[in-house]
């Protein structure tokens, strides 16, 4: 099983790596896909993403990550890929992947494996540590080791 894992990982946080080491425990490997969104302002470049994405995967071959534009199914059939992976941390993820996972079936047939979130990381999004970020607090403990130095006060 190849699952293709999109978002927009600015950062890719402890929440994203603890669902890709999960789906490689089921034996599927994982491309990590960075949407690109012209109507979203990010606080990293896709170039810096996916530098510190690859980094922090260089030794795992079961693990990419890639860019892309457009409809996820595409980058999923694209990438060779035969599903997708998304985390659901609550009731309202839920409803969201639920209905994105039935659009996804229906116009394309492809399969979405939704994983709940490890009660450890269940608190952590990108949007927090941005947040965290904006107001000058530390996010070290919420991001992984690759993404660190982007955050490194000056």
């Amino acid at each position: 099983m190849k699952l293709l894992f999109p978002g927009s990982f600015d950062p890719f946080t402890i929440g994203h790596a603890d669902l890709v080491e999960r789906a490689l425990k089921l034996g599927a490997e994982v491309v990590i896909a960075i949407g690109i969104n012209d109507e979203k302002k990010p606080l990293l470049s896709t170039s810096q993403r996916l530098d510190a994405i690859r980094a922090y995967y260089r030794d795992n071959p079961e693990v990419s990550a890639i860019e892309y534009s457009g409809f996820t199914v595409d980058a999923v059939r694209d990438n060779g890929c035969n599903g997708i992976l998304r985390g659901i941390r609550s009731v309202t993820d839920y409803d969201k992947e639920r209905n994105l996972a039935d659009i996804n079936r229906s116009i394309e047939g492809i399969e979405t494996v939704l994983l709940v979130s490890s009660p450890a990381v269940q608190h952590v999004s990108s949007s927090l540590v941005r947040e965290l970020v904006s107001f000058g607090r530390p996010a070290d403990n919420l991001i992984i080791d690759t993404f660190k130095p982007y955050f490194q006060k000056k």
